[in-house]
């Protein structure tokens, strides 16, 4: 990954821009210090889908994981979940199954 200290990149932004799609993201330094890249947009928004995907991930393993799911007489919202993985639709609570009558 090439570099490129910021007052080349100022001056020389739409070489700079070029370079970054042909050859892919270049580091912008300050003072010999790096501080930014730029990156080919496709490359960003891959990056950012990938982050998103992680982050939910993330935040439904925190879910299901939390202590509060899990009460005193045993329940444990994980045992219902292979009932329902793989459908799209999730649960039918009009069934008579889930009739609370």
């Amino acid at each position: 990954m090439a570099s490129w200290p910021v007052q080349d990149a100022k001056a020389r932004f739409s070489e700079l821009l070029d370079t970054t799609l042909r050859e892919g993201p270049q580091i912008v330094t300050r003072r010999g210090k790096e501080e930014a890249v730029v990156v080919p947009i496709d490359e960003w928004h891959a990056a950012q889908k990938d982050h998103k995907e992680a982050e939910r991930l993330r935040r439904l393993d925190d879910l299901l994981n939390n202590p509060k799911w899990k009460d005193h007489d045993g329940f444990d919202i994980l045992d219902w979940i292979p009932e329902f993985r793989g459908t799209l639709d999730g649960p039918d609570f009009d069934s008579p199954e889930y009739d609370s009558k």
